[in-house]
């Protein structure tokens, strides 16, 4: 029987939550403030602590730091009735394992315990080396139940994997302007990669079915969870492999300096996790077109690796760039298309925002170019625009929630033709 200790001011709380975790087969324990918190879990060592953020003398956020220190605390679920993105990053960084607003529902407040106390006692396993850090994502091979296919086009199974542990990221959303944050936290297997807000525990899962829109980024939408410009964060977990993630936001993904480069950095310093089970690639035995060949398209075609050729042709002073990527790991995704940055033109920026767009656009967040010349900053490639199309290709294909073996030849696209493109794939291959 785990032990879970409520601390908060409010004796409602306390015995409300009491009685819902008392039925799920829980020891709970109370406390109404933090000097008896520490008190109670330096006796009784919970495995768990729901900690209100707003207490007298030490409040939530102070005993959080305290328990933070001590490797082989408890894991802490925090709650407030005034929380904010900032206040959850805050407590993320700090060591808590998630953040949920007041009033919270019963199965959402469930759901993150149980979820707290499985990752508690891997945490416990981890510590003794049970768990296998993860490599290139490549699993064993598999072959096809009917061996239809030859050898080199069977499919692939890839371990599923996800991150070691909570991670935070804040920064400023690149069309809302409004000051926001992640919160990545690791999910179970047979879960995937889903999307939600501190205010509700619905969720969206990342997968094509739920592509809201595709103006100048790609947006999800489900149960009144939005999340937008999820593209460059989804390319890195494509790259790394990451296969289930819940993703706490505010509205929309942050820009960073309008590259995948601090996401790659996010993921490499909490390390990965391979959690045992599989899942099968898609193979492309076909080729498959959207768009006008002769002038705009974007196609996938058989291949022995994923990859992805761009030709970008844009009027002065960008010309045409063309630049071919081949993936082989998240090494190769992090030195040559993670750090490619979201760019536009300086006489697009009165019409972006007429239409409430790009008003976090900064200079340190996105490559600005005028007539004649990029005006606020240095190319980190020749041909940077050309890898950032392809960086949105690599997130919007991962709309698929699976990995996927074909070469994409894309030219003069953007997100609409993306979604386009996995949505024909989705019905071509009869994928559910």
């Amino acid at each position: 029987m785990a032990t879970v200790l409520v601390v908060d001011d409010e004796p409602e709380i306390r015995t409300s939550l009491r009685g819902i975790l008392a039925e799920e087969g829980l020891r709970v324990l109370e406390a109404e403030d933090g000097r008896q918190a520490l008190e109670v879990i330096n006796r009784e060592n919970p495995e768990l602590v729901i900690l209100d953020v707003w207490m007298p003398e030490v409040d939530g956020l102070q005993l959080l730091q305290q328990l933070h220190e001590s490797a082989a605390g408890p894991a802490v679920i925090m709650i407030s009735g005034h929380g904010n993105i900032e206040t959850a990053v805050k407590a993320t960084k700090l060591g808590a394992f998630d953040f949920i607003e007041k009033p919270f529902s019963l199965d959402g407040l469930l759901r993150v315990v149980n979820r707290a106390l499985d990752h508690h006692a891997a945490t416990l396993r981890n510590a003794e080396g049970d768990v296998v850090q993860g490599g290139d994502g490549a699993g064993d091979a598999s072959a096809d139940p009917g061996g239809a296919l030859a050898p080199s086009r069977r499919p692939q199974r890839w371990s599923e994997r996800t991150i070691a542990r909570s991670v935070v990221a804040s920064g400023t959303g690149l069309h809302s302007g409004v000051k926001t944050g992640l919160i990545l936290q690791p999910l179970p297997p047979g879960n995937g990669i889903v999307f939600t807000s501190l205010s509700t525990d619905a969720t969206v899962p990342a997968q094509v079915d739920f592509v809201d829109s595709t103006g100048y980024a790609t947006t999800l939408h489900r149960n009144g969870v939005t999340a937008k410009t999820v593209e460059h964060l989804l390319a890195t977990f494509h790259a790394y492999g990451v296969t289930n993630l819940l993703v706490k936001m505010h509205g929309e993904v942050p820009t960073m300096d309008g590259s995948a480069l601090e996401f790659c950095r996010l993921l490499d310093s909490v390390g990965l996790v391979d959690q045992g089970g599989t899942v099968e690639e898609i193979v492309i035995n076909r080729r498959i077109v959207v768009g006008n060949e002769d002038e705009e398209f974007i196609a996938i075609e058989p291949a022995e690796h994923f990859g992805i050729s761009y030709t970008l042709v844009y009027p002065h002073p960008v010309g045409v760039q063309q630049f071919t990527y081949i993936h082989e790991g998240p090494e190769s995704f992090r030195d040559t298309i993670a750090p490619a940055r979201t760019f536009g033109f300086l006489r697009d920026m009165k019409q972006l925002a007429a239409m409430g767009l790009a008003s976090g656009g900064r200079l340190d967040n996105c490559i600005l170019i005028d007539d004649e010349k990029v005006v606020n900053t240095t190319l980190r490639f020749p041909d940077e625009f050309a890898r950032h199309k392809i960086l949105d290709i690599m997130g919007d294909i991962y709309l698929l929630g699976r990995p996927i073996r074909g070469m994409i030849t894309a030219r003069k696209t953007g997100h609409s033709h993306n979604i386009a493109l996995v949505r024909e794939i989705k019905k071509t291959i009869g994928l559910q």
